[in-house]
This record gives C-alpha cells, sequence and structure tokens, in this order.
C-alpha cells in the first residue's frame, strides 16, 4: 500500500522517474531545497512500499491580505502510476494543510490550457479558470509560447466566494500580471 510522506531532500536524488514528463517544469536543486525548507508542509510524495516514489506535490504559502493563499507549484504522477487517484490525494491534502496550517483564501495553480486531461481533472475537484495568462510558459528553439489557466478553489475562509470569477477563460492577462 502507498503512503503519503513529507519530500525529503533525499527524494532529490531519486525522483527523476516521477519527474521526467514532458507536461512537468524542472528545475534546479537550490529551487527544491528552498521549497523543501520554507514550506516543508506543502511539499509531499507518495511512495510506494519499496520506497519509489509515485506521485508529489510541491507548493507554497503567498499573496497578502485576500490573496493570501496556497499555490500549487508543481504536481506530477509517474507514468506508471497514474489514474489511481494519486494527484486527488496530494491535491487534497495541499487544500488541508492551506486551508487549517496558512489559513489562505484559496489555492491556485497554473496550467497548460492545451493539458485538457489535467483541466478537467481540476475542474471536477472544484476549480475554476480564474484568468487566462498569455505566453506563461515560454518555448525554446522558435516555438510558440503556451498560454496557461490560472485555476483556483475558494476555501474555508472566502465564504463568499470573492477568490473566483465566472468566464475566467475569457479574462486574459500577461505574465507580467500573476507576480
Amino acid at each position: 500500500m502507498a503512503s503519503i510522506r513529507p519530500f525529503t531532500a533525499v527524494d532529490l536524488f531519486s525522483f527523476n522517474p516521477t519527474n521526467l514528463d514532458v507536461l512537468t517544469e524542472n528545475y534546479d536543486i537550490s529551487f527544491y531545497l528552498s521549497y523543501l525548507s520554507k514550506w516543508p508542509k506543502l511539499f509531499l510524495a507518495v511512495v510506494s512500499p519499496t520506497g519509489t516514489i509515485m506521485a508529489y506535490i510541491m507548493g507554497k504559502a503567498e499573496g497578502e491580505g485576500k490573496e493570501w493563499h496556497g499555490h500549487v507549484t508543481a504536481l506530477t504522477v509517474a507514468p506508471a502510476y497514474r489514474r489511481l487517484g494519486l494527484a486527488k490525494v496530494l491535491m487534497e491534502e495541499l487544500e488541508r494543510v492551506s486551508d487549517e496550517v496558512y489559513d489562505g483564501y484559496f489555492v491556485d495553480l497554473f496550467v497548460r490550457v492545451s493539458n485538457e486531461l489535467a483541466v478537467n481533472m481540476y475542474k471536477k475537484m472544484g476549480y475554476s479558470v480564474y484568468r487566462r495568462v498569455v505566453g506563461y510558459y515560454s518555448a525554446g528553439g522558435g516555438a510558440e509560447a503556451e498560454d496557461a489557466y490560472d485555476m483556483r478553489k475558494p476555501l474555508k475562509r472566502d465564504p463568499k466566494r470573492e477568490s473566483i470569477r465566472k468566464n475566467g477563460e475569457n479574462f486574459l492577462v500577461s505574465p507580467e500580471d500573476v507576480y
């Protein structure tokens, strides 16, 4: 049976099979370590009984005032373990921690517009598109940049659901507007 546990620095030496995916952003080791040191409760792994990392989620708490929220920086599931509900389990735990530990108003994430499978999964989990970020994902080698959806799910601190909007797909912003 798989277990969920905090991600550790040692995991950085064994998570490549999970991380090697065209839709997963890869970062340098100092980036991962900064998340481990600042937001350890929002950096989690699902591990098989043999110790294999099956999936992980990396998040942070950020913002000010009513924009204080949990953010999903990365969520990935190794190909051999997809469609088992691991992403949902990790998202639920990040939402719980964002709500109970960090007292956030919402959880947000960015997802490629072309990643319909992920967009639909997040919608089933209660997320909605807040805005479309034009050219968020830069492309190398002369390829065209790709847009992202900024998706949000309100938490208990936002009972009036002020952190979301209708028809966010039509609310276009540039990447500079989201930082």
